[in-house]
Order: C-alpha cells, then sequence, then structure tokens
C-alpha cells in the first residue's frame, strides 16, 4: 500500500524526441547517460537526469531495432531493418565502421572487454535465425574483417534478443519459438535450453550483478531466474502480452518491472484504461504485485532500470520516452514490509 502511494508521486519526464515508436532503450554503465532507438532511423543520445538531448547518430534508412553502448560509454552499436550493423563514436556521432548482414539485425550486444559483439540476423528473405559472433579490433577498423568470428544456429523462430553471460562464458537468446537457449561462445555449441514459456519470448534482461534475469513473454507472465542454474525462482501473471521487463539493481529494492499492453495493431479501437498499457511493479522477495504505473497512450516497447536504482525508463508505442525518478517512500517501503512481516521494529537511519 505504501509503495502504490509512492507511486501516485512520481512526476515522469516525458521526452518526444523520436517520430515513431520506440524499439529499445539503454542506459549507459554509470546512469548518466540514455540512449534510444525507434523506428524512425535515428538513435538518440539524452541525458537521463532530464531528458535534454545530446545528440543524435545519423546513418541508418530503416527502422532502428537495437543498440548496445560499450563499458566506458565510448562506442554505441546499433542494428537496423537496413541489413547493417554500426559502429558509432559517441562523444561525436561519426560512424565508424559497418557490418552489412543478409536480412535485418535484431539485436547487437558488445562482449565485456571490447574484443568481440555479437549480432542477430532476422529470419526472413530465406534468412535463418542466427546469433553471430564477431571480431572488434578498435585500433583496426580501417582492415577489420567483414565476416563472423562464429555462426550460431538452432532457433526455429525469429530471435528477439541476445546477450552475453557473466564473463563471456555462454550467450543468452530468446525467441519466438518459446524457447530460452544457453550457447557457448566459442564453439557455437547449445549448453542448455528453456522450455516453459508458452508464447514468444519478448525480452531478456540481467540483474546488474548478472546474478538474475528475466524474461517477458506474449502468453503475459514475466519470469524470473537464477543466471547460475538456469531455476525458476517466480512467474508472475500480468493479465497483459509483454514486450519488456527489467530487474531492479538495489538490494534493498528487489523488484522488477514488466510492461506491454494490447497489440498494436489493435490500439486504434482500445482506450488506455483497456489495453493496460501500464508498467507493473512486482516483489521478488515477497511474491506479489505491487502496482502500477500508467502514462503511456500504446504498448510498453521497453524498459529499464538505472544503474544507480533510483529511476527508470520506459519507451513506448506512442513514440514518447517517460523517465520517472522514483520517489524516497519507494526506497522504504520493503524494510517497513519487511519489518510489518517479521514483527521487528525499523531500524532508524543515521
Amino acid at each position: 500500500r505504501r509503495l502504490a502511494a509512492a507511486m501516485g508521486k512520481i512526476r515522469p519526464i516525458m521526452v518526444k524526441g523520436h517520430e515513431r515508436a520506440l524499439t529499445m532503450i539503454k542506459y549507459n554503465r554509470e546512469g548518466d547517460l540514455l540512449f534510444s532507438c525507434s523506428k524512425d532511423h535515428v538513435p538518440s543520445c539524452w541525458y537521463s537526469e532530464n531528458g535534454e538531448r545530446v545528440g543524435t547518430y545519423h546513418g541508418h534508412c530503416g527502422t532502428v531495432w537495437c543498440l548496445d553502448v560499450n563499458f566506458d560509454s565510448t562506442k554505441l552499436l546499433t542494428g537496423s531493418a537496413d541489413n547493417m550493423c554500426k559502429l558509432w563514436e559517441v562523444s561525436t556521432g561519426e560512424c565508424l565502421h559497418s557490418w552489412k548482414h543478409t536480412a535485418p539485425v535484431r539485436c547487437v550486444g558488445f562482449a565485456l572487454g571490447d574484443k568481440k559483439f555479437l549480432t542477430v540476423l532476422d529470419n526472413i528473405m530465406g534468412n535463418v535465425p542466427t546469433v553471430f559472433v564477431w571480431d572488434l579490433e578498435l585500433d583496426n577498423l580501417a582492415e577489420h574483417p567483414d565476416c563472423p568470428l562464429l555462426t550460431i544456429l538452432g532457433h526455429t523462430g525469429k530471435i528477439g534478443r541476445a546477450l552475453w553471460g557473466p564473463l563471456n562464458e555462454c550467450i543468452f537468446s530468446v525467441s519466438d519459438d518459446t524457447t530460452l537457449r544457453v550457447w557457448n561462445p566459442t564453439t557455437g555449441e547449445q549448453e542448455h535450453i528453456i522450455e516453459c514459456h508458452n508464447k514468444k519470448i519478448t525480452d531478456v534482461q540481467f540483474s546488474w550483478d548478472q546474478t538474475l534475469f528475466v524474461t517477458s513473454c506474449t502468453d503475459q507472465f514475466v519470469r524470473l531466474f537464477r543466471t547460475k542454474t538456469l531455476e525458476l525462482l517466480h512467474a508472475f501473471n500480468s493479465e497483459r502480452p509483454l514486450n519488456s521487463a527489467s530487474i531492479s539493481p538495489l538490494p534493498h529494492c528487489p523488484y522488477f518491472i514488466a510492461g506491454g499492453g494490447q497489440d498494436a495493431m489493435s490500439v486504434t479501437t482500445t482506450s488506455a484504461q483497456q489495453g493496460k498499457f501500464e508498467t507493473i511493479f512486482f516483489d521478488y522477495a515477497f511474491g506479489d504485485e505491487l502496482g502500477c504505473i500508467a502514462g503511456h497512450f500504446g504498448p510498453v516497447n521497453t524498459l529499464s532500470f538505472a544503474p544507480h536504482g533510483r529511476s527508470y525508463t520506459s519507451g513506448g508505442e506512442d513514440g514518447y520516452i517517460r523517465i520517472h525518478h522514483l520517489p524516497e517512500d519507494y526506497f522504504d517501503a520493503f524494510e517497513k514490509k519487511a519489518s510489518e512481516a517479521y514483527g521487528r521494529e525499523l531500524s532508524s537511519k543515521k
């Protein structure tokens, strides 16, 4: 109840910098910059504190599906429906290199250390869903080989997201074929497969320390797993098709968020209340739903918690980015809830 009251105090910063639907948002490691891409071909960079635009990256001529920023926020990777993966200089907006693919690029990701990266190939135009692993030589881009180091095959449906696992020891991928798979990034062999989802999996995100990960699915469930053992810890029914989910990085706020809503094709005939376009908060320690934050006029396409845990950002089909700075009550709510549950006095802050 306290957390629901705190949510009512949140006044988001609404950023209208894209002309079309958002496809992905991502914070840099420090959390001071926010990167976004959409169906309008132009990825953008923003100050996460106030929503001020820092710059744009011009060069794609199709929907930009995905992006990733490296460890020290100097380089940006983007993947687009123009069949290109591009590497950018974050500070200047200069395109440093392009990798041509045979179909749209659905996902990109830097490996830890910036020595490799991955791209995901869409399964259209006669292609099969594929994860490519590439070498990355930032000091030798002029003579960079344009063929992948490794080709990973196995999914039978479109791959929605692929991520490097802890210490680059594995690659996680989720797909429309309802499976989550774990791959060996050296040999390309499949190491594990999870088949507990009932429909297409739309997103997978790690916690800040990569000990947990969360998946969103169009079967309306958001699921929390332990990374090391792939054990399913929680499954919550959100009562709406989900497009994205993200885990709070704060240990004293054991929450994750999920968002989606009625499919974009049907939105013109649906009110915001019926479409269920809110972002929902779940408590994975006590196993209950906490409340929701409304605002978007269409489905929520992408969500991300800031690395410092004091805010989160959502991107919608309506073209808006909404930056939510969380109130003080939010950070105390779990401790108060735990104290009441176990009959303890709340520890006073010094």
